[in-house]
């Protein structure tokens, strides 16, 4: 098991230092001049030389990679070229509203998932069963901006339950942070809790129909726990596996949701930094989401080796 989660953890590393490198060449290696970028068009050359020397960019080519490693092992990622100021302030402005939206939705998500596709499973081919596919299929059909206007004029129009929009930080009160939350989340999970509906129905309804299922049902075991003991923890592999893929596109699904309930989170400032072309900006937010997707997927194979012990020998 030990080595299992090492031998993951290199792998991961590698990832990361495959996916800095490549950034490097992106935005350093291959763009146009950074001091240029960050001084402005009317800088003299006087400024600009002196820029490119504090910025290290008259080393050569391996220096300035060495550097750019070493300063983002330190989380260093710059200043940005539209309002200069640390990147790394903008960043601990965004990242917990984006964390904090991905984190609920994705639990969301995932319970009402298994719930309904386990529900859907133990009650096949009934009323139940076939709601729930009508649910489904509304779930998956219907663009997330639309169930966010919806949600926005049923629960705060219509029936003012919850605040419109904003964001209040969990350690200022944590009672407002889950109100204000309660209507992304939901957003965020409507359409991927449909998908992992269907994924954990027919997992399920696959494993029901293994051998030693009937063998426990032959034992006189409660439905109950044939259901949750023996089939659900054979059934959740390929789930785990869906989410560790899913967990890639958080940042990307969080941009629509951000954008309708004015959460200022790491998806808008994306979109005002490409906008603007403020590269330090959209470097780290790449090289950050890399990191968390990875984070992501080593923990979703530690998961997946609990659960079938098989994959250590892989």
């Amino acid at each position: 098991m030990i080595r299992f989660v090492v031998r993951r953890i290199l792998t991961g590393g590698l990832v990361l230092w495959i996916v800095t490198t490549g950034v490097f060449i992106v935005f350093f290696a291959t763009s146009r001049d950074p001091a240029t970028r960050f001084a402005g068009k009317l800088a003299t050359p006087q400024t600009l030389a002196l820029l490119r020397h504090r910025m290290g960019l008259d080393d050569p080519i391996p220096v300035q990679y060495w550097h750019f490693l070493t300063r983002t092992l330190e989380g260093d990622f710059g200043y940005s070229y539209a309002t200069r100021t640390p990147v790394n302030d903008l960043i601990k402005d965004a990242l917990p509203v984006t964390v904090s939206l991905a984190a609920g939705g994705s639990a969301l998500w995932l319970l009402v998932g298994l719930v309904c596709g386990v529900a859907s499973a133990r009650r096949a081919q009934t009323l139940l069963d076939r709601g729930i596919a009508v649910g489904v299929l509304l779930g998956i059909s219907v663009p997330a901006f639309i169930v966010a206007m919806t949600l926005l004029y049923l629960f705060t129009a219509a029936l003012p339950i919850f605040p419109q929009s904003g964001y209040v930080p969990i350690g200022q009160n944590p009672v407002r942070w889950c109100e204000h939350l309660i209507l992304p989340w939901a957003t965020f999970a409507i359409a991927q809790a449909a998908v992992y509906t269907r994924l954990t129905r027919g997992a399920l309804l696959d494993v029901l129909d293994e051998d030693y299922i009937r063998t426990a049902r032959a034992k006189g075991l409660a439905e109950h726990r044939v259901i949750f003991r023996h089939g659900l923890r054979a059934a959740l592999t390929p789930v785990v596996t869906q989410f560790g893929v899913d967990a890639g596109m958080v940042m990307s699904g969080a941009l629509v949701t951000e954008s309708v309930f004015g959460l200022q989170g790491l998806g808008q400032l994306t979109t005002r930094s490409m906008i603007s072309g403020d590269l330090p900006v959209i470097m780290a937010v790449v090289l950050i989401g890399a990191f968390f997707t990875v984070l992501a997927n080593v923990a979703v194979d530690i998961v997946y080796c609990v659960l079938d012990p098989r994959v250590q020998l892989g």
